[in-house]
This record gives structure tokens, C-alpha cells and sequence, in this order.
């Protein structure tokens, strides 16, 4: 179903395993230091435990699950649907002596409710890849909503960061079976007298 796009990320994250096969460099974080940190905030600000099920949705290289881990959030979940980002968040984590946490190669949208009772689920750029997809766009976003609802926890989490779609584009997408909670901070710019936003980042709770 991702097919050009699968072919693309896996090219990716084959040569980015290769590198860290080679002289241990993790490469690209596709969102950032400033992604990863504003999510880190809300969780300290949340009071999220330690011991929170959390789920990385589109893990990539496992950075971000890395972060997690030290600061100390113990059950922890990464999917990916390339096997290439598989073994290399795999590799960073055991490189980083972090072998306790879960890395699946599974494509979100097929994943047959094998995923279920998590607290908070993490996106940070797989929905805008899923949504921008020309071959399935309406049928993936429904299907994403559908596997979200099913991993999460009844007053579960879910924070999503997008670099397509604006808070309202977010907001009508996710309102069923989830409430909106609040909408992080993120860098702004001016634009022929209008302010606007890169990139959006909002916090949705599960709802039954």
C-alpha cells in the first residue's frame, strides 16, 4: 500500500545502517532535537510515570525511544513497516545498552489489533507520511484513526506532530473517539502581515 514510499525510506535507512554498522553514527533525526524535547517537556509537565506503556509510532532510527529510556520511562514501544529502520533502531538501542525496549517491524495500518492497552502513542511525521500518500490517502487516514483508537487506553494519549496540517486540519481528522487537550508550543513565522506555524503539535486523549 506505501509502495514507492516504503522503497524510499528503506533505501534510507539501509545506508543509515550501513553508517552506523561502520562508525556507530546514528544519522538523521527527521524531527528534530526541538521535536523530541517538546515532547519531553509535556510528559514531565503531565506527570506521565515512568512506568507509562508508550508507543512510538513510526520509530525510524529509535531516537526518540533512546530519549525516553533515559529519562527513565522503562515500557517502551517502537513500530516501523521498513525492516531497515527495524534493525537499526535495534542496533542504536543496544549500542546505547538499552535492550529491554520493544522494537516490532509492523505497518501500523495492518496491524490486525496486535497493538492494544497503551497509555500514550507518539507521532512525529508517520500520519503526514500515511495522509500525503497519492496511491490510498482517504483510506489511510481512516485506517490510522482506527488502529490509534484500538492501541490506546481508555483516557490514553496520543501526541501527534505534524508538518502538513494545521491544528483545525488535526483537530476535524482526530475528533472522533478523542478529545482535544491542548496544543504545545512550537516556533512561528510572519507572513505577508499573517502568523503561521511549521510544524503543529497537539495532545488528544481517548475517549469512549
Amino acid at each position: 500500500m506505501l509502495g514507492m514510499q516504503a522503497n524510499f525510506w528503506e533505501d534510507v535507512y539501509q545506508k543509515e545502517l550501513e553508517t552506523f554498522k561502520d562508525i556507530g553514527d546514528v544519522g538523521e533525526i527527521w524531527f528534530g532535537e526541538e521535536s523530541m524535547s517538546r515532547m519531553l517537556r509535556w510528559m514531565d509537565k503531565a506527570k506521565i510515570p515512568e512506568n507509562a506503556a508508550i508507543l512510538d509510532i513510526g520509530t525510524g532510527n529509535g531516537a526518540f525511544l533512546v530519549e525516553l529510556a533515559r529519562h527513565g520511562y522503562r515500557n517502551l514501544t517502537g513500530i516501523d513497516y521498513s525492516p531497515a529502520s527495524v534493525e537499526l533502531a535495534r542496533n542504536v538501542l543496544q549500542a546505547e545498552d538499552l535492550a529491554d525496549v520493544t522494537v516490532k517491524e509492523m505497518d501500523f495500518l495492518n496491524c490486525q489489533g496486535e497493538l492494544k492497552g497503551f497509555d500514550i502513542c507518539i507521532d512525529k511525521g508517520t500520519f503526514d507520511a500515511i495522509s500525503l500518500n497519492p496511491d490510498n490517502r482517504e483510506e489511510g487516514k481512516k485506517l490510522y484513526v482506527q488502529a490509534l483508537k484500538d492501541a490506546l487506553k481508555d483516557k490514553g494519549f496520543f501526541a501527534i506532530t505534524s508538518c502538513n496540517w494545521t491544528k483545525e486540519q488535526l483537530l476535524d481528522r482526530f475528533c472522533e473517539g478523542l478529545e482535544f487537550v491542548q496544543e504545545l508550543p512550537t516556533p512561528s513565522f510572519q507572513f505577508g502581515g499573517k502568523t503561521g506555524h511549521s510544524v503543529t503539535a497537539l495532545i488528544f486523549k481517548r475517549v469512549h
